[in-house]
């Protein structure tokens, strides 16, 4: 897939600055990247053990650099071993010093020999996919999506396709199909019983399970623990069930979301890991927009259609008050204004139509994209910078890492003629609120202003030493989740819960980080919902605190997404923007009054979290004082605390938990979670 002539590696002596050190942790920093982005390093004096986090920026590192360097050998281009090193020495330290960090995805798999045997798709967050050609080609959307899903990238979807091919009756074939047991096998399978459904091919007379590994065991490419196919017999039994009712009729915009969510379920069924979908429907279509409502369709909301967030495609122009008052009940639907994605980059530098075609954005909405394109993100954190200067800096070895992750093809070659072309990034910032409160709000879109202006500099540069195309969008505001819980700042441009709270994160009973959490003497109760989890509670203390997201207002909350809008994200910034019920009218009066300033917004009502064992809770000075002074340092020692390998793009409302769960009231906190990767792969 990407030729690798040589490898790439940092100093030993370097490196031995970092070896039995740890960096300045946030509050849940350690033990969140041992369970989700420590690879297991096998068979370590006798034992298998899960890496440090200077072997995860070691990996990383070399990985990004290793790219580069097969890249300018395979075109024969400049390349100076020294000034890589000192350049690769710098990324090093700043993703040490939390100045930034790849997303989850890249902290993951960056550097690890499936991305140069299969492709880069598992490095990039997210994906969109429109239907407007299942004419032409019925299943390859869905396949699309489900392909996409089993390698942990987040996947959108429109209904354009609603009404283009009839539902006919599938002619038997007398053959048994017999399902490989990897991702390419599910997908195939789903593709012959989808295009039978048209007319394109026969449907099997039987189908043969066997080959697919049973429930537990382990995936050894990609990491994670194989479902059995017991996930992959629902689906199809899904699909009939939605599509068989439907012979001689149309497809509708029903259907297409109902067949997108089987397959997102399918992914995500035998285990935690979450589904990351996002519908895009239109706004005069009310039964999509219905789609959701427990009051007409509870039995389906807990079958399947949880597991996609349904937006609107809105039109400038719109009157809002019908929409706007379903979002404010229930905080759906969300709202993308193609128009604007693709008429602007930033909204200060004006329309320049650069992006016209894209069709829609990924599950949290900070990207433009074209149909089966994909996303790769990486992640700033301004306020843990001094000044300006420090924070340029940075700016540059993000700008490298993503601009790296362009240079190796996918595994499909429709989303390689979008991907190699677009070269399309995302810059991101979390902490942003903490940085209006460390710098000043003015001085933090100065930052932006400046920063935008620099990083469009160095995609010249680097675009022209790579040989390659400038990148036609580069900046937005991801919601972030687990990455920002690393250095401990608040997740993407939103408010933090409180100035001291316990945050609390469940863990399974027999999970080897139990004993090492027990013995740094955190707060541990077994979970009241006898679901074989120990519940620990992190004592958490806001440092750049000022108001939390219940004393903001709904309308300051959206000017900060137009300001971000306008100074820094060319592509898009994903907001949240949560309200009290008495601010509920006002949605219809911010759509109205913001639909040029924003591409993409959502919304979602504050309620009282007095459940037990909420994901956070305020707490007094003095309980955070005595619980800290209670606790030691984690020490993981030289154990496999391998437990959750894989991230979604992690945020409020990308990533939807399986009903059944005892959080499905918060959806912050499942989505904030970490998922670890059961989907199968060779």
């Amino acid at each position: 897939m990407f030729e690798i002539k040589e490898r790439f590696k940092l100093s030993d002596k370097f490196l031995d600055g970092f070896k039995d050190t740890q960096p300045n942790w946030g509050p849940l920093g350690y033990v969140t990247f041992k369970r989700t982005y420590a690879r297991v390093i096998e068979n370590v004096d006798g034992q298998d053990r899960t890496e440090e986090y200077w072997e995860t920026v070691r990996r990383v590192v070399e990985g990004c650099y290793t790219i580069q360097l097969n890249h300018t050998k395979n075109l024969k281009l400049p390349w100076i071993p020294y000034k890589a090193q000192k350049s690769a020495q710098e990324m090093y330290t700043l993703m040490w010093n939390f100045k930034f960090l790849p997303p989850g995805r890249g902290l993951w798999m960056m550097g690890t020999d499936y991305i140069y045997e299969r492709g880069s798709a598992a490095l990039n967050n997210c994906a969109f996919v429109s239907t407007n050609e299942i004419d032409v080609s019925f299943a390859a959307p869905f396949c699309f999506l489900m392909d996409m899903s089993m390698l942990g990238v987040g996947v959108a979807f429109d209904n354009e396709g609603a009404g283009l091919i009839y539902i006919k009756q599938p002619e038997s074939a007398g053959y048994t199909h017999q399902v490989e047991d990897s991702k390419e096998g599910w997908c195939d399978l789903v593709r012959v019983v989808l295009e039978s459904y048209v007319g394109n091919g026969k449907r099997p007379a039987n189908i043969d399970y066997s080959q697919i590994r049973p429930v537990g065991a382990p995936i050894n490419t990609f990491g994670g623990i194989a479902p059995g196919a017991g996930p992959l017999m629902e689906c199809i039994k899904n699909i009939d069930t939605i599509l068989a009712p439907r012979i001689g009729e149309r497809i509708t915009s029903t259907d297409i979301t109902d067949l997108m969510n089987v397959l997102g379920k399918c992914v995500v069924s035998g285990g935690v890991r979450r589904t990351a979908e996002l519908a895009l429907g239109k706004t005069d279509d009310e039964e999509y927009l219905q789609l959701k409502d427990p009051k007409l369709h509870e039995q389906k909301l807990r079958d399947w259609r949880w597991a996609s967030n349904n937006s609107v495609l809105a039109d400038i122009g719109l009157d809002y008050e019908h929409l706007g008052g379903q979002t404010a009940k229930n905080g759906e639907p969300g709202y993308f204004w193609l128009e604007n994605a693709r008429a602007y980059g930033r909204l200060k530098d004006g329309i320049n139509n650069l992006d016209a075609k894209v069709m829609g954005t990924n599950p949290c909405a900070e990207q433009s994209l074209e149909s089966f394109e994909v996303c790769n993100l990486v992640e700033t954190f301004p306020s843990l910078h001094e000044n300006f200067a420090d924070y340029k800096r940075t700016l540059k070895f993000a700008y490298l890492y993503a601009k790296t992750v362009t240079l190796i093809p996918t595994h499909n070659e429709r989303t390689n003629a979008i991907m190699l072309r677009n070269r399309r990034i995302g810059l991101s910032q979390s902490g942003i609120v903490e940085s209006f409160e460390r710098h000043g709000r003015r001085e933090h879109f100065n930052w932006c202003d400046q920063g935008y202006e620099y990083i469009s500099e160095l995609d010249k540069i680097y675009a022209q030493w790579l040989c390659i195309p400038e990148s036609v969008k580069k900046t937005s505001v991801k919601p972030s989740g687990t990455v920002s819980l690393l250095p401990g700042v608040t997740p993407g441009i939103h408010y933090a819960h409180a100035e001291y709270y316990y945050r609390t994160i469940r863990i399974d009973k027999t999970s080897p980080l139990v004993e090492p959490i027990k013995r740094a003497g955190c707060r541990m109760e077994e979970s009241v919902y006898g679901d074989n989890t120990w519940v620990v509670y992190f004592p958490v203390h806001e440092k750049h605190f000022d108001r939390s997201k219940d004393d903001v207002s709904i309308w300051e909350q959206v000017e900060n997404v137009a300001q971000m809008q306008y100074y820094w994200a060319d592509n898009q910034v994903s907001a949240t923007v949560t309200f009290n019920p008495d601010e509920a009218k006002d949605i219809p009066k911010i759509l109205e009054l913001y639909e040029n300033k924003l591409k993409s917004i959502s919304f979602l009502p504050l309620t009282d979290h007095s459940y037990p064992q909420a994901p956070y809770q305020t707490i007094t000075q003095e309980t955070f004082l005595q619980a800290s002074e209670k606790m030691k340092p984690l020490d993981f020692g030289a154990i496999n605390t391998d437990e959750a390998e894989d991230v979604f793009c992690d945020g409020d409302k990308c990533a939807i938990p399986m009903p059944a769960q005892p959080e499905t009231e918060e959806i912050h906190f499942n989505a904030e979670e970490e998922a670890s990767t059961e989907a199968p792969t060779n």
